[in-house]
């Protein structure tokens, strides 16, 4: 090993980090998409006068924003790990279009889960208060996205 590797280990590791980094913020945004209002007003808990209030944070929100972007994160990861001794280009090629695949994926599964259960999963998910049982399935459906597209990486 020589510096020269360091510095191209780290080199890889900031373009990586940039990469995945920015599909997440494209996850994120697509999961905004998706669901009525604003995504972020919903997880800070911004009302209709546009106070701030932990009486209008939506819990089930914040559980299905956060699983999206771990499965979405994993996808990345699982890319990342299984390409890191290919070339570069190679494997940042990998990255994004798994990474994208891992997004397509959930937004499909996302409506699925809306079409086979009553009720309207987007506005459910940005609704006040407690964190209803319909969030944790889409949860758990983006957690099994990751698995399912993970598996097929490696």
């Amino acid at each position: 090993m020589t510096f020269l590797d360091l510095f191209v280990a780290l080199y890889h590791a900031v373009v990586y980090a940039v990469i995945a980094g920015a599909m997440l913020v494209v996850s994120y945004y697509v999961l905004d998409l998706v669901t009525p209002g604003h995504l972020g007003s919903h997880l800070r808990g911004v009302d209709e006068t546009g106070t701030e209030s932990v009486h209008a944070q939506s819990r089930s929100a914040g559980l299905v924003t956060s699983a999206w972007l771990v499965s979405n994160a994993l996808v990345l990861f699982t890319a990342i790990w299984t390409n890191g001794e290919t070339d570069l280009g190679w494997a940042l090629l990998w990255t994004v279009s798994f990474g994208a695949l891992g997004i397509l994926l959930n937004t499909v599964m996302f409506f699925a889960i809306e079409a086979i259960t009553p009720g309207n999963l987007r506005k459910i998910v940005c609704e006040p208060g407690p964190v209803r049982p319909l969030a944790y399935v889409a949860a758990a459906t983006a957690v099994s996205v990751a698995a399912i597209v993970s598996a097929s990486i490696a």
